[in-house]
């Protein structure tokens, strides 16, 4: 077996870029540019990086596992892309242009999945080969590990949990153009969106309607401190999680839900509300199911990209 390996998490702004033992000890991590445009070469100028910290470290091409490539939209098997928005890419060869650039073994995935895979690997899902991440931020973003494997599905959509649909009366459109998707509650803006809705319906007291921009960490914050009416917001918030999760439970089983996100860092008054209502919707011994929170923070991309090309070595 290698002894290294890269990891590179390339996002809209910058790529994430890691140095690891394929034991799953971190070495190094840094960070370049995003340059995005018809002039620049974003896997050229990730080789051109890699490069740099080998020479740097005095290490060798052939010590190396290869590199895993974690990219913002879906991916197909054969590590190619229709689409990355963010980054300008129309249809693109990944791991075909990467392997020529750097001459080294390139695996491919999307940037939610590698994230599950880091997680599962060094972070909160350590020790368990099923593992459903759940991302709470601006969005809702997932991956599935079934089996110490990322799950991808045909068009690489796999683990696309923020558009499932909850809520078949909703009248607002999510961002993805459907309603009553899973973001549209769960996440960040969905908190607030059903806060502020709330609150316009209600004379209720609370201390939210002293809150200048109301945002999801005043709510859970409050419902910590006892305020009734964001209890009952958040209460409602994981029951809607609990029940969107419940049927990922019953497509894939997984040993634990590891929750991360911007919203996540709310704590133990979400995994623990949300396996409450979660244990109501399921059945037998799904009510097993474990829930924690994730560990990694922004480097789980890095550690999953990294783990992504280790379990592909031959």
């Amino acid at each position: 077996m290698k002894k290294y390996a890269f990891g590179a998490d390339i996002g809209g702004t910058t790529v994430k870029l890691g140095l690891f033992t394929t034991e799953g000890e971190l070495l190094e991590k840094w960070e370049i540019t995003t340059r995005t445009g018809e002039e620049f070469d974003i896997l050229q100028d990730v080789a051109d990086s890699c490069r740099g910290m080998m020479e740097q470290k005095k290490l060798g091409k052939e010590e190396f596992a290869g590199i895993g490539i974690g990219v913002p939209g879906p991916v197909r098997d054969d590590g190619s892309v229709d689409v990355c928005v963010n980054l300008g890419w129309g249809k693109k060869q990944v791991r075909d242009e990467m392997e020529a650039a750097l001459g080294m073994s390139v695996a491919v995935g999307n940037d939610a999945n590698v994230a599950a895979l880091g997680e599962m690997w060094q972070g909160g899902g350590k020790g368990y080969e099923n593992v459903a991440m759940v991302t709470l931020g601006t969005g809702v973003g997932g991956g599935i590990i079934v089996g110490g494997k990322m799950i991808s599905g045909a068009h690489g959509y796999g683990g696309e949990i923020g558009h499932m649909c909850i809520n078949t009366h909703e009248t607002e459109y999510c961002n993805c153009g459907k309603r009553g998707c899973l973001e549209q509650y769960a996440s960040a803006t969905g908190i607030v969106r059903m806060a502020k809705k709330a609150l316009e319906a209600s004379e209720e007291d609370s201390v939210l309607r002293k809150a200048d921009s109301l945002t999801a960490k005043d709510v859970l914050d409050a419902a910590k401190f006892g305020d009734a009416f964001a209890v009952k917001l958040t209460e409602d918030f994981c029951r809607r999680l609990a029940r969107g999760l419940s049927f990922v439970s019953c497509v894939t089983d997984p040993d634990i839900f590891v929750i991360g996100g911007g919203v996540s860092k709310a704590g133990s008054i979400i995994t623990e509300t949300v396996k409450k209502y979660f244990d109501g919707y399921v059945f037998g011994s799904q009510k097993d199911t474990k829930f924690g929170l994730a560990t990694l923070g922004n480097d789980a991309g890095i550690y999953g990209c990294a783990k992504l090309i280790i379990g592909t070595e031959k």
